[in-house]
């Protein structure tokens, strides 16, 4: 009988019981006395997240922004709220738009923002917000009005009610003779007003390009946010990792990762989280996550946590029962040996295509017959890294390849053995400095000597 008890105990802990000790796992990553990774203290008169707004470091952004235009007008709408009836909202609502959010920090829907630059030392900066309606924020909660309070948060010492606007453009126009800048992606393609003025007649620039110049190399807030997306990450990682064992389903090790993410304050993900097990571990951007794991498994996870609109980027590759057996070691250990190679040649000067070109080819060179008849760089499907910031795979201006001292990249190589149903892949974000490169994600384990000690110690080991 006590045979068939502990025997009903393992299938239930197989099962339902596995979110409950993963819970559990979650819990025993961080002390409860550490606090959340995330955590701050909330603005009551902000909307959103109720963050408190750099000023400084937002205004130094619209200078450097005006800078370039010389002479000159901006108009940069924020985002609208999505309609939960027709867009599958899964997360939030509400998300602003980057441009927007990049020159100002605010989280609040339906306003507008306009700079004027007479010349590169002259800015007016104006921001646009609708009048509050008590009665909608019953629904909404609290919103950003054009009054003092909206004044003292932001930094902006003109805000004006948004059926203003015309007037105020209009006045612009007439005392700065210069092209007008919008943004022009697919979050303003319908956005009216800036159809209107492409469509006018009037000499309209895309802002895009230069503002995605300026997001190209993080300032200090910037990393800062950077910094806290990481390490919730990896975090979750951890969490996830000792949580694992064979017979938990994808999902289950998703929902212990994202459970890690939120409680340390994660506002979302970053992008769907991959969690792909055995022959789910070749695809590259797999996020179904229902099947079942085995023993001798290995699980590629691949998911980063947003927070303050910044995203981390982190992958690691695990086996489901803790150890790693000598064919994926190997395989392992090259991917880590030639991920290794290409962060000690991460420097200003050099761009990401040299490092992804030497990377491939320490792969090839370190191949002997690892991967059969071809070298492993054959398996090594795509490139080695891309920016990192409020997108995922955040902005970069054509023609500006060199790396400088403040980007942010990844480095991830992989390989992607389809008939075995073994993939690897180690991705971590990486700050370029003055002098060489910064593991931002280095507190996630990385070698398999590290994973291994770290999975020993989870539930039931």
């Amino acid at each position: 009988m006590r045979f068939v008890f502990e025997l009903l105990w393992a299938l239930l802990w197989l099962g339902c019981g596995a979110a409950a000790a993963a819970a559990a796992a979650a819990t025993q990553a961080r002390p409860a006395s550490a606090g959340p990774i995330g955590a701050w203290t909330p603005i009551p008169e902000l909307p959103g997240m109720g963050r408190s707004v750099d000023t400084a470091a937002v205004a130094a952004r619209r200078r450097a922004l005006l800078q370039r235009i010389g002479r000159g007008s901006v108009l940069i709408p924020a985002a609208h709220e999505r309609d939960v009836e027709k867009e599958y909202v899964q997360d939030n609502d509400f998300r602003q738009n980057n441009t927007f959010f990049y020159f100002t920090e605010l989280e609040t829907q339906d306003a507008w923002l306009l700079l004027t630059a007479r010349g590169p030392d002259s800015l007016e900066s104006v921001l646009f917000l609708p009048p509050r309606n008590p009665s909608q924020e019953r629904w909404t909660g609290l919103r950003l009005g054009p009054d003092s309070v909206a004044v003292r948060l932001s930094g902006i010492p003109t805000v004006l009610p948004t059926d203003s606007l015309e007037h105020r453009l209009f006045a612009a126009r007439l005392r700065v003779h210069g092209p007008i800048y919008v943004p022009l992606d697919v979050t303003t393609r319908d956005e009216r007003r800036v159809m209107d003025l492409v469509f006018s007649g009037q000499d309209v620039h895309n802002l895009r390009p230069l503002a995605d110049s300026l997001r190209e190399v993080k300032d200090a807030e910037e990393l800062a946010r950077l910094r806290k997306a990481v390490d919730i990450s990896v975090a979750g990682h951890i969490t996830a990792m000792q949580a694992a064992r064979p017979g938990m389903y994808e999902y289950e090790i998703e929902a212990v990762l994202e459970a890690g993410f939120r409680r340390n304050g994660a506002d979302r993900v970053g992008y769907p989280s991959i969690v792909g097990s055995g022959p789910n571990s070749t695809t590259l951007h797999y996020d179904v996550n229902r099947r079942q794991t085995r023993d001798g498994d290995l699980v590629l996870v691949d998911a980063g946590a947003e927070w303050g609109q910044y995203t981390a980027d982190v992958t690691r590759t695990w086996p489901v029962n803790g150890r790693f057996s000598s064919r994926q070691k190997a395989v392992y250990d090259l991917v880590l040996a030639t991920q290794q190679v290409a962060f000690d040649s991460v420097r200003p000067g050099v761009t990401l295509r040299d490092l992804n070109r030497l990377a491939q080819t320490y792969m090839r060179e370190h191949s002997g017959k690892l991967c059969g008849d071809q070298t492993c760089d054959a398996y090594f499907i795509h490139g080695l890294g891309h920016a990192l910031g409020m997108d995922v795979h955040d902005v970069t201006v054509p023609g500006r390849l060199k790396l400088e001292p403040g980007m942010v990249i990844t480095l991830e190589p992989g390989i992607y053995l389809a008939e075995e149903g073994l993939g690897v892949r180690i991705e971590d974000d990486v700050l370029v400095t003055p002098t060489g490169a910064e593991w931002l994600s280095a507190k996630a384990p990385r070698t398999t000597l590290e994973i291994e000690r770290l999975m020993r110690g989870g539930v039931g080991r």
